[in-house]
Order: structure tokens, then sequence, then C-alpha cells
């Protein structure tokens, strides 16, 4: 794949993970209080592939050149009202907040444990470790195709890059 078809590429992860977090948040409605102005899970840390970087720079550069990140604390892209400024390139990390959450790591022992979370703002609702697999957003498969774009793409050695950064007007 060429690096000019990187845009397309990652709209196509984009809209099929839009999709399956559509149906999630609709089979969670009772539990969900996410919706414009909730930015609970827009902290100051969060990190995007290069790829991703790119895809925004592409889409917003009048307001990396010219606006003003949010103050330090919160999402750089975040506005006055709360809302994210390029809600429709918003990275991953962004389009699954709020759901409910699963994934695997290996704890101090060695053994694969699954495990499972929400956003402290929507735990109301039943208990997560009685909620059937498919209830979840699983977290893995998502991240593993877009580090093989990176690869593909661009350096797959390139570290992630704070959403902040992106408006450091010397680079």
């Amino acid at each position: 794949m060429k690096r000019n078809d990187a845009p397309t590429a990652v709209r196509a992860i984009y809209e099929r993970v839009d999709a399956r977090a559509d149906e999630l948040a609709l089979h969670h409605a009772d539990r969900l209080h996410c919706g414009r102005g909730c930015n609970a899970c827009c902290v100051d840390d969060l990190t995007v592939i290069p790829i991703e970087a790119e895809h925004i720079r592409a889409s917003h550069a009048e307001l990396l050149r010219n606006g003003t990140p949010h103050p330090p604390g919160a999402c750089a892209f975040l506005g006055d009202e709360g809302e994210c400024r390029i809600y429709a390139e918003r990275p991953y990390v962004c389009r699954t907040q709020g759901l409910p959450l699963r994934w695997f790591s290996e704890d101090d022992s060695g053994k694969i444990r699954e495990r499972r979370a929400i956003c402290a703002l929507n735990t109301e609702g039943p208990a997560l470790d009685k909620l059937p697999e498919e209830s979840f957003w699983l977290i893995g498969p998502t991240e593993l195709e877009l580090a093989n774009l990176q690869a593909e793409i661009r350096d797959p050695n390139e570290t992630r890059i704070p959403l902040r950064t992106l408006f450091d007007r010397t680079s």
C-alpha cells in the first residue's frame, strides 16, 4: 500500500469501528451517559500512532496552524464547551470510550486473564462480569490492524505521538 492510500485505509478502519461501537452503544443505551460535552475520558496523555496523527494533520491543518489547544489537563482538541473539535477524524482510542471494554493481559504469575472495564460514569447497570462477551468492545484486534497498516506504510518503529504535540508549531 502506498503512503497516500493511508487516509482511505484509516477511514475504512474508523468506519468499521464506528459501526460496531454504534451497535454496542445502542445495546447499552440505558447505562451510557456519553454525549456531546461529556469529556471525562478526554485526558491529556492520549497518544496515537503516526498514521492517525497524519490523518488529523491533513484534515485539520487550519485548526492546528491557527487554533489554540485546550489548556493542559484535558485533551488539546477539546473546545470551549467540552466538545471535540476533530470529532469526525478523532483517533481510534476515542471512538470506543465509554463502552464496556474487554481485553486480555498477563497477570503476575504469567497466566492470561480476561479483564473488563467501563467508564466510571457508566457503571450503573448489569455487572460487567454477568454480561456476555459480545456485549463488549474487544481491545486488541483494531490496534493490531492499525499497527499493521502503520508497518505497511511508514516505519513500524515510529513511536506513538501525544495528541497535544500536533499543535506544536515548531515541527
